[in-house]
């Protein structure tokens, strides 16, 4: 009998908890599907191949939850393009679906290589469902692309409260350091320095009433290569956006240093991982985050939301 691979509220860097895709023994065939069957029984009589979910996110809490994953066949390739419906049941994969959600496949913007080193793969976009749970405890999700070349199955833990902020909740002001203080090249391990994402601080932004994107990443010392394109997506979207709104890129380590541990900044905003996105309008409310690698069209659609409300 197939179990789901745990992988749900785990500890990451990179913003990708990374599994290898399993082949399930046993699963496929030609049976139909009953309206009333289990995740498990849909999962055993869909000929597709059977593969576990890649998830992006892990910091899950009661309320609409934004769940990034990818889908890899059994060759290490990621599946692009196609839409998906998620079914999710309560508990493990022997539950039946309470809920069912479409995700959107978001193209990053630009190829990255995302996984540990030694098994990277290539990722040129993310699948984004947007969850409503109501209570926590343990989901099950099985992810059914359009396309129909692939089944996904997975886990996740939903808490009554994430460790991140919440939307809604006030962004702490922190006081980040600035290339008005230092050089960039000590404030940043980008290489070159992301001097424009240097320019301004959170406290600063706030006290002056002006709307931001912070991105907290690490480019250099990430495990996964995916957080450092992350760096450069935000910096994307800068260059679309215009002067409009900040942008600010925040490290994560004490002095930029792994061995050291997360930064006082880190520990303000409470981030159990990283990389993190927030957009926090004028009122120094944040409007929208992104936890993992998020895509160009995503941010750029939450920042122009949150300019035009």
């Amino acid at each position: 009998m197939p179990r789901a691979t745990w992988i749900g509220g785990a500890r990451t860097r990179g913003g990708l908890t990374v599994v290898v895709a399993l082949a399930l023994a046993g699963c496929g065939g030609g049976g139909t599907s009953a309206p009333d069957q289990s995740l498990q029984a849909r999962l055993l009589t869909d000929p597709r191949e059977d593969t576990a979910l890649i998830f992006a996110t892990s910091d899950h809490a009661v309320g609409k939850q934004r769940i990034a994953f990818v889908l890899l066949d059994s060759r290490g390739e990621a599946l692009e393009g196609a839409t998906a419906r998620v079914r999710i049941g309560r508990g493990g994969l022997e539950s039946n679906a309470i809920a069912e959600v479409a995700a959107r496949y978001e193209p990053l913007g630009r190829p990255v290589s995302a996984g540990q080193p030694g098994d990277e793969f290539d990722l040129q976009g993310i699948y984004v469902a947007h969850v409503q749970f109501d209570e926590p405890g343990r989901y099950s999700l099985l992810v059914e692309p359009d396309e129909g070349r692939l089944q996904g199955y997975g886990s996740v833990e939903v808490r009554e409260r994430a460790a991140s902020p919440a939307i809604g909740a006030k962004a702490p002001s922190s006081d980040n350091p600035t290339v008005a203080e230092a050089a960039a090249e000590a404030i940043t391990t980008a290489r070159p320095p992301d001097v424009e994402l240097l320019r301004h601080s959170i406290r600063e932004s706030i006290a002056g009433r002006k709307p931001f994107v912070v991105v907290f990443a690490t480019p250099a010392f990430c495990r996964s290569r995916a957080c450092g394109p992350t760096v450069e997506i935000v910096d994307t979207v800068r260059q679309r956006i215009g002067p409009s709104t900040r942008f600010i890129h925040v490290e994560v380590y004490e002095g930029n240093d792994p061995r050291r541990g997360y930064n006082r900044w880190m520990k303000q905003w409470k981030l159990p991982t990283e990389p993190w996105i927030f957009v926090v309008d004028p009122e120094g409310t944040i409007r929208a985050k992104f936890e993992g690698i998020a895509s160009v069209g995503e941010l750029e659609r939450a920042v122009r939301a949150m300019r035009a409300g």
